[in-house]
């Protein structure tokens, strides 16, 4: 997704949202409608069954998933929950270019290979109101190394200490292992697909991974937009 030059009042001055926000672009337009949807079906079967973080992952590139990732983070702070939007996509990062920030912030990638005890100093605050974001930092050169220290589940025990939901995005599973172990590591995934695009069995076999891996499938979701 490209960001566009549409920023709200509400927006800190430096930061930039594209267009593809619907939720705040054209929030009375079909695709908000299906977000807030989307959103209902979280609150009912994740949020109010006490879970607080999910992981949105996609068999294969091109589904939209940051798109829905984004979206969804936003529905979910414009009701009220403390919400934090990771972006753990560190192959091909794509947050950024959706809340575009001033210059490039240290994020995840960071705050993974980090040894000191900070973790939410890499979290920008309050871009929205409700919304805090960690971008990636970039695209190390050893992403599935950074995944896998211990490190990166005592962060996700500190966001789901501060914050209501914590939702992260992922890169198409079909490209790495990195979406099976944040997944692991979260508790709970979401697919995300797209019409005439992913294949079922595709679908079916990251499914199971992730179920082999420990975690949860909440559901799946159709991407039309």
């Amino acid at each position: 997704m490209q960001a566009s030059a549409a920023q709200p009042a509400a927006t800190p001055p430096s930061y930039v949202l594209s267009r593809s926000l619907v939720t705040i672009s054209d929030p009375k337009g079909g695709p908000a409608e299906a977000i807030r949807a989307l959103r209902t079906h979280v609150m009912a079967q994740h949020i109010e069954a006490g879970r607080r973080a999910l992981a949105v992952c996609a068999a294969s590139q091109e589904t939209g998933s940051t798109y829905i990732t984004a979206n969804l983070a936003i529905a979910m702070s414009q009701i009220g929950l403390k919400t934090l939007l990771i972006d753990g996509n560190l192959r091909r990062p794509g947050i950024d270019q959706i809340i575009r920030p001033p210059s490039a912030p240290q994020g995840l990638s960071q705050c993974l290979a980090d040894d000191e005890d900070d973790y939410t100093g890499y979290i920008e605050t309050d871009i929205l109101p409700n919304l805090s974001v960690m971008y990636s930092g970039g695209s190390p050169s050893n992403p599935q190394e950074l995944l896998a220290r211990d490190r990166f589940e005592t962060l996700m025990n500190v966001c789901l200490r501060d914050f209501d939901l914590t939702i992260m995005d992922t890169p198409a599973a079909n490209s790495c292992s990195d979406a099976r172990r944040i997944s692991s590591v979260l508790g709970y995934s979401m697919i995300v697909t797209r019409r005439d695009w992913t294949r079922v069995d595709d679908v079916k076999t990251l499914i199971g991974q992730i179920q082999a891996d420990g975690a949860k499938v909440i559901g799946t979701v159709l991407n039309d937009f």
